[in-house]
Order: C-alpha cells, then structure tokens, then sequence
C-alpha cells in the first residue's frame, strides 16, 4: 500500500502565502495525475488543482494566477504553492493520485488552511 502525507498548512493573513507539501511513501513516478483538493466547513470536497506525468497542470477558476501546482520526483513529493490567499480559500486541503501499480487511488489525511487576520 501507498501512503500520501501533506503538510504546510497553518494560520496565514489575507495576502499570505504557504506552501504544502504531499510526501508519498513510494515513487511518485508511479503516479498518474495527482491532485489537490479541498474543503471548507459545511461544504463538499472540491478539486483546486491537478498535475499530469507530462507536466500539464489544470486550476479551480478562483485560484488561477494565485497557487501553482509542480512535482518533486527525487523528494517524492507534489507541492500546492499558494499565494495571495484569501479567507475563502480557508478549508482543509487534501491531496491524491492514481497508483498505477496498485490502480487505486490514494488520499492523504489533510492539512488546514485558515486565512484570518
């Protein structure tokens, strides 16, 4: 089995920036598309960005410009770069893949993201 596990979340004010990470517990070579997700209290999970094996990247309209999708190979690691970041984009964020040898796909357990002054 393959484990995803983020970090870099926090507490950050609007105008911020974060970095998360998404360590996987094997090559991420073997990954298909990874994403990022996430969601806000009362609302559904909801796709943010995603990452194909030949660097093609798609965003949710709302963050384009501000976050930036991009693999590490060599860390085994997929990073959701985040910038000018609003209270709206306050949620917890997950990341995922397709696990080509096992053809599943894997969730991480989250990390929080709060924007407040």
């Amino acid at each position: 089995q393959v484990q995803l596990v983020e970090s870099g979340g926090g507490l950050v004010q609007p105008g911020g920036s974060l970095r998360l990470s998404c360590t996987a517990s094997g090559s991420i070579l073997n990954f298909n598309n990874m994403g990022w997700y996430r969601q806000a209290p009362g609302k559904q999970r909801e796709f943010v960005a995603i990452s194909t094996p030949l660097g093609g990247t798609t965003y949710l309209e709302s963050v384009k410009g501000r976050f930036t999708i991009s693999r590490d190979n060599a860390n085994n690691t997929l990073y959701l770069q985040m910038g000018s970041l609003k209270p709206e984009d306050t949620a917890v964020y997950y990341c995922n893949g397709y696990e080509m040898g096992y053809r599943q796909w894997y969730w991480g357990q989250g990390t929080q993201v709060t924007v407040s002054s």
